[in-house]
């Protein structure tokens, strides 16, 4: 790396939770929980931890596939929500831009230099590939690529069997427990400590600062920001010892080895290894950590689902396409247009922000028939759009697979059926969409 980033603290933080912190902040100053009175400004966390977002965006598709929103806590944007017409956005990278210069890839607005004088803030920005455009995020997006491989995945997969297998032996049986935190967690956390070979007593922070970068919420809270600021540097801090370690190193198949060793990213800034490290660690546990869980949810909401998997495991790999689609573990992305044009019938100016509701449009029913039911054998489920489309895809979606597929295979060489049997917490976030506890309890089929 070009330059230091932070001194090494003493010890590294894992609490308070981003959760818990918030939760606090807000119900001590409620005046600054955030109002939203457009009736299609969807940037509302609510709707999602109340599952109650379905009937607002099927409104909106019925209406067409662009709606202006003027006025909301996060700035003027546009919904985007048509499956079709989010395809076509992220087929233009050059006029939809997902640079952090722009804005970035989320619904937060940019500030200006007047706004965060205003704030009293100093501008803190992470460029991370997915929010850069060509040619460098071709660059830093090849540079981690192999890591992601059909013949990495090949490699990579008896390992993901056998701790899978070993942690669904060692679940209870007739009591109840979370299984975001007994199986989401751990096996999403583990898989992300030997991606970066990460010291495994303390992979749990993996899951810490994942929570922390991914709550975009968080941002638009001043003290809050601040306390988030300093986590993510502390994550950076650790994440450079590593560096240092290996710098001198033979390379290695982890992801840190793979930034030394490449010329697009071993001069990184400080604020883009940052970066990078939030995009790889969230991307990495958010999306298999929230659909391990609604697999478990779904099935239990669609106990004739269920009974398809159990007796037919052939349709797994479609079961897990087809979870993906129906959980849609990342709500949105963000593009920013950088001339004015025309846009499904809409005036749409340069500079105006476009969110990509990939929740919606895989909700489509131009696209998906019944798409509020889970279906394992619906025959297109792989035309989901959770992992994005275009240059900007997923690079780790078929880990994601993998590792999907791996848990319902050796969920079912054990016979074991999850019965939803205790509270159910959903994420309060508009980005991040899944399951904050779901307490299960484990029988047999």
């Amino acid at each position: 790396m070009a330059t230091q980033i932070a001194e090494q603290p003493d010890t590294y933080r894992s609490s308070p939770s981003a959760v818990d912190a918030l939760k606090e902040h807000l119900s001590r100053h409620p005046e600054e929980k955030w109002v939203h009175t457009h009736p299609y400004d969807v940037s509302r966390s609510d709707i999602y931890y109340e599952d109650r977002w379905q009937p607002i965006f099927a409104e909106m598709r019925a209406k067409g596939p662009l709606h202006w929103v003027d006025e909301s806590p996060v700035g003027p944007y546009w919904n985007v929500v048509g499956h079709k017409a989010i395809g076509h956005v992220e087929a233009l990278p050059e006029l939809f831009s997902s640079s952090w210069e722009h804005g970035g890839i989320t619904i937060l607005n940019r500030l200006d230099e007047d706004e965060l004088a205003a704030q009293g803030r100093e501008r803190f920005e992470l460029p991370m590939f997915i929010a850069m455009d060509r040619p460098k995020h071709t660059g830093q997006r090849r540079t981690v690529a192999p890591a992601f491989t059909p013949a990495e995945m090949k490699r990579l997969e008896d390992d993901i069997r056998h701790r899978t297998g070993e942690l669904l032996d060692s679940l209870p049986r007739g009591e109840v427990f979370d299984w975001v935190d007994k199986v989401s967690i751990e096996l999403t956390t583990g898989m992300l400590a030997i991606l970066f070979d990460f010291p495994w007593e303390d992979r749990r922070l993996l899951t810490f600062w994942s929570d922390w970068a991914g709550d975009t919420e968080i941002a638009m809270v001043r003290d809050l920001d601040e306390m988030r600021q300093g986590i993510l540097r502390e994550m950076a801090a650790y994440f450079q010892q590593l560096w240092a370690e290996r710098a001198n190193r033979e390379p290695g198949p982890d992801l840190i080895s793979m930034m030394i060793h490449s010329p697009a990213m071993n001069q990184m800034s400080p604020q883009e290894f940052m970066g990078n490290l939030v995009l790889l660690i969230v991307g990495g546990n958010d999306t298999t950590r929230n659909t391990m869980s609604g697999i478990i949810h779904g099935f239990d909401k669609f106990p004739d689902q269920r009974k398809l998997f159990e007796e037919n495991p052939d349709l797994i790999p479609n079961a897990v396409q087809e979870c993906i689609r129906y959980q849609t573990p990342l709500a949105h992305m963000r593009r920013t247009c950088t001339e004015d044009t025309e846009l499904f019938g809409q005036q749409v100016k340069a500079g105006d922000k476009l969110v990509l509701w990939y929740l919606s449009a895989n909700r489509d029913a131009e696209v998906f028939e019944n798409p509020d039911k889970l279906d394992i054998t619906r025959e297109n489920a792989r035309r989901h759009l959770s992992f994005g489309y275009g240059i900007h895809r997923c690079v780790g979606a078929r880990l994601a697979e993998l590792q999907l597929r791996v848990l319902l295979e050796e969920m079912h060489a054990r016979r074991m059926r999850v019965h939803v049997a205790g509270d159910v917490e959903r994420v309060r976030a508009n980005f991040v969409h899944g399951f904050r506890k779901l307490e299960v309890e484990v029988t047999t089929f």
